[in-house]
Parts: structure tokens; C-alpha cells; sequence
């Protein structure tokens, strides 16, 4: 009879269930398992932080609506990876977790990296359990792997014991567990929805807010189809760009970003929240509507309605005006920032110079402070499911510059250098700090070493690394980055340290003097 190893039915297990990429970082006791996950047919990308796995896994969920599976080690190889859970269940992004640890005859015995990893798991994930048998292992894995999906996504903790990997069982014994079909697709109720179109058909000063449940929902098709009939206006969250594309005829409402935001938090507003989740339902707002469902199925309700009514919003009404003249002034602001042409550069004149020569169909992977919010209102989206950034968790990532450079991932990095975090200082103003005694009690919190040579690190690994100080070198160095591939490329571009975003009317998230 043929017997098969606890690591061959937890990489079948996962292939069976349509789980392609492994992301992780091996070690006892789970070598076996990323071994026989290749053997499989499933893509391996060994890392260098288990966080960074855990981010990475997951969002290989939200990209292809199927959950990535990371692999880690016991006891603080997990304990890393929480972060990435975390991460993932607040973005509602699928993610399947398996963590070796210590054997079984060892619990409570102080083993090597014991930890409780079940129970911990069970505060950052929606199912976290230990298979009792080697022939539970199938059934454990389908289950992680749908509740992943199912419902509001989100991440799965799946605990694999040290001495469970190499053992042995008949294959025969084993019970065939098929995959799991798609997650179920809901209508809302056909009252509620001619309730919304009322609702929208009465409002002076209307808005639709695309996020990334419109995304990964794959509803991009069905919301075209609906902003264009409606006549809406629409505001994408940072993620939820390129759903419609930013060059859409619609004007697009991110340089109007304050604007609208007032008009959300303004305290009259009525509120037609569509979601997946029935406790999420009035949340924060009590809804005027509830549309409780599969996004892109609610979106092709309200599409059917808002045509059997033949109702547009008129493109004349005063709440257009009022946006387009917020637009209007925005991009003049933000176009004389971006032709300054002094010394050092300024945000503005660098996400210019990158907006004009990024490719369509790039992925934008974007964080920071400043970085990150002047970036999105800047540097455009075409396609869903083309933004990455700090999401719902407000999380920030690492660079896996190593990782990157060893399997030639076709990455480009812009570091915008500022010095600091916000702000940072010029070079001559930290060496008269520096004279002045233990920088830890002078240097402000939110500096950082002056012109870091973070292009150096990409070169120590292979890579391509570029300092920028003039907009001649940005664009020469983006161009070859993107038109003569051969290795990553890592872009350091000096900017002034006191370089800010404009003032902002609403900094509901930015209200920071610093």
C-alpha cells in the first residue's frame, strides 16, 4: 500500500483546493511541507520576515479572489506572521496560514518554541485549528481554505505538529476532499433596491464610493455600466481606483477628495451601504438603506432599476459645479508644485515626472505618509486590482530587496527620500546636531539619516540602483528601469526634507502638525 507523509497531504491538500503560491520561511519543523508544496505544482517565494510572507500571501487573495498560503515556523516564526493576519482580516483579504510546531508528546513540556499558536491565531483569523490526525488534514485544509473566502475573506490559521510532517499513513485511509466551490453569490432584496434608487433620485448633492470590496468583488464591469447610466459622481478609496479608470469620462472625484469627504461625515448625510456582512450593517452610520449581498450582483440590481426608471442625474445640477470647480482649483495647486523647478525636488515634481512614464497596466504598490496620499492623487489607475496600499489596518510593508533580486522579479522601487518620517533634515544641519551631544536626546523623532543610500542596498544584491537628485536623472533612470528589464531596480530620490503636501481644508487623517 502506498503511505504518504503528514507534508505531501497538507501541499495535495492545498492544491486540491486551488491554492497556487506558498509564500514563507522554512525551517524545523516545515521543510518537508514547502518541499512537497513544489512537488505539487504550487509557486514558492521563500522570504525574509514572516510579516512580509503574511503581506504577501494575502494579497495574492485579493488579487485573484483565491487565497495564498504562508508557511512558518513555531513559536516566533508564527508570532511574526500575526501581523500579516491581522492585516488581512481587517482588509478582508484571504490568506491561509499553516505554522509548524512542536510535537504533540510535547505540549506543556517547555519544548523548543512551544507556544499556544491555536489560541493566539483565533484573535487575528476567522478559523484557527490543529488537525488531531494525519487524515484530518485534508478536511482541516478545506476548511481554512473556504472559510478564507467565504462570508467577508479574511485570514485561516491551520497548526501543523513537528512530529505530524514525516509521519506516515495509507494513503487508502485518507478521505478524498474535493474543492470547495466559489463562495455563494446573494441578491439583496428587490425592496430595498428601488428604496436606494428613491433614495438617490432624491439626493441634491449624491456620491458613490468605490472601494476595494468593489475590486475584489470583480465588479468593475457592472459599476461601468452603472456610473455611466446614473450620471453619478463617484470617489474611489485609495484601493478602489482603477475599478473605473481614472481617465474615465466621468469626472473623476480623488482631486476633490476634501470635498466629498465633508460630505460624507457631514452628520445629515443618508447613507446605502452595500455588504457582505449583516453585522456590519450600520456599523458606523445607521443606513438609510441597507443592500445586503454580493457587490457586484447589488451594483447589476441597481443598473437593472435606474434603467427600467430611465433616470439619469442631471449633469447640470449645482453639486456638479460645486466638484468641478474644487477639481479645477486642486489640479492648479497641484500643477505649479509639480513645474517648481528648484533644487532639491518636491513630491509633486517627482509623482509627475513617474506619472507620465509608469506603463497602464502596472501595479502601483504604494506607502508611506506623504508619499502614499499625494501619490494617489496623482499617479493613475487603469485596471482593478492595480493599487496595493496601507488599507483598512493602516499597515506599512517591507522591502524584500533580497528576496526581489533572487528570483528577478520584474519590481521597480521609488524610494521618495525626504530624511525623515513627514519631515527629516539636510545633511548640514545633522552634523551641527551631531556636535551638539547624544542625538538620541536632539534629533527630532521623525528624522532619519540624511541621503540614506538605500540604492546601495539594491546594488549589494544584484540589483540596479539609481540616486536621483535632478528630474533629468528620475526620468532616465525610470526609463531604463521599465524599457531595458534585466534585474529589479531601486530609484532613491533626494527631495527637500521640509517638502509638504498642500494644506489640506479636512485632514480627518492627517491632523499631525508635525
Amino acid at each position: 500500500m502506498e503511505n504518504v507523509t503528514g507534508a505531501q497531504l497538507v501541499a495535495e491538500s492545498l492544491k486540491a483546493q486551488k491554492v497556487e503560491f506558498m509564500f514563507g520561511i522554512v525551517g524545523v519543523p516545515i521543510i518537508e511541507v514547502a518541499m512537497a508544496a513544489q512537488a505539487a505544482g504550487i509557486r514558492y517565494v521563500g522570504m525574509r520576515n514572516e510579516q512580509a510572507a503574511c503581506y504577501a500571501a494575502s494579497a495574492i487573495g485579493y488579487l485573484t479572489g483565491r487565497p495564498g498560503a504562508c508557511l512558518v515556523v513555531s513559536g516566533p516564526g508564527l508570532i511574526h506572521a500575526l501581523g500579516g493576519m491581522a492585516n488581512a482580516n481587517v482588509n478582508c483579504w484571504p490568506v491561509v496560514v499553516i505554522g509548524g510546531s512542536s510535537d504533540r508528546g510535547q505540549e506543556t513540556a517547555g519544548a523548543f518554541q512551544e507556544f499556544p499558536q491555536v489560541e493566539a491565531c483565533r484573535l487575528y483569523s476567522k478559523f484557527s485549528a490543529r488537525p488531531s490526525t494525519l487524515e484530518a488534514i485534508p478536511s482541516v485544509i478545506e476548511k481554512a481554505v473556504r472559510t478564507s473566502m467565504y462570508g467577508r475573506p479574511g485570514a485561516c490559521y491551520v497548526d501543523i505538529a513537528g512530529d505530524m510532517v514525516n509521519a506516515q499513513v495509507e494513503r487508502s485511509k485518507v478521505r478524498v476532499v474535493s474543492c470547495c466551490p466559489p463562495p455563494p453569490v446573494s441578491l439583496a432584496d428587490h425592496g430595498a433596491i428601488a428604496e436606494a434608487v428613491s433614495v438617490l433620485k432624491a439626493a441634491k448633492r449624491p456620491l458613490v464610493i468605490i472601494g476595494k470590496g468593489a475590486a475584489y468583488g470583480r465588479a468593475e464591469l457592472a459599476l461601468k455600466e452603472f456610473m455611466e447610466t446614473s450620471g453619478l459622481p463617484f470617489l474611489p478609496t485609495p484601493m478602489g481606483k482603477g475599478v473605473l479608470p481614472d481617465d474615465h469620462p466621468t469626472v473623476w472625484l480623488l482631486p476633490a477628495r476634501e470635498l466629498s469627504s465633508r460630505r460624507i461625515f457631514d452628520p445629515n448625510v443618508k447613507v446605502i451601504q452595500v455588504d457582505l456582512c449583516a453585522e456590519e450593517m450600520g456599523n458606523n452610520v445607521t443606513p438609510a438603506v441597507a443592500l445586503l449581498g454580493d457587490v457586484n450582483a447589488i451594483v447589476t440590481q441597481l443598473l437593472t432599476c435606474v434603467r427600467s426608471d430611465v433616470w439619469k442625474y442631471p449633469s447640470d445640477a449645482e453639486w456638479w459645479g460645486t466638484l468641478k470647480e474644487k477639481i479645477a482649483a486642486n489640479a492648479k495647486i497641484s500643477k505649479a508644485l509639480a513645474l517648481t523647478s528648484t533644487l532639491p525636488m518636491n513630491y509633486y515634481t517627482v509623482f509627475h515626472h513617474v506619472s507620465q512614464l509608469l506603463p497602464h497596466d502596472c501595479v502601483i504598490v504604494s506607502e508611506g505618509a506623504n508619499t502614499m496620499d499625494i501619490g494617489r492623487t496623482m499617479l493613475n489607475n487603469y485596471l482593478p486590482r492595480h493599487r496595493l496600499d496601507a488599507g483598512t489596518f493602516g499597515t506599512m510593508g517591507r522591502m524584500e530587496v533580497e528576496t526581489m533580486c533572487r528570483y528577478n522579479l520584474p519590481v521597480v522601487i521609488i524610494v521618495v527620500n525626504n530624511n525623515g518620517i513627514y519631515s527629516g533634515v539636510d545633511p548640514e544641519t545633522w552634523k551641527e546636531m551631531a556636535k551638539m551631544g547624544d542625538l538620541t536626546s536632539i534629533a527630532p523623532p521623525v528624522t532619519l539619516l540624511p541621503e540614506a543610500r538605500y540604492d546601495e542596498i539594491m546594488t549589494a544584491f544584484g540589483g540596479r540602483g539609481f540616486l536621483v537628485r535632478t528630474v533629468e536623472e528620475l526620468r532616465a533612470a525610470l526609463e531604463l528601469s521599465l524599457s531595458d528589464w534585466e534585474r529589479p531596480s531601486l530609484l532613491n530620490v533626494l527631495i527637500d526634507p521640509s517638502s509638504d503636501r498642500k494644506q489640506q481644508d479636512f485632514p480627518w487623517l492627517t491632523r499631525s502638525n508635525l
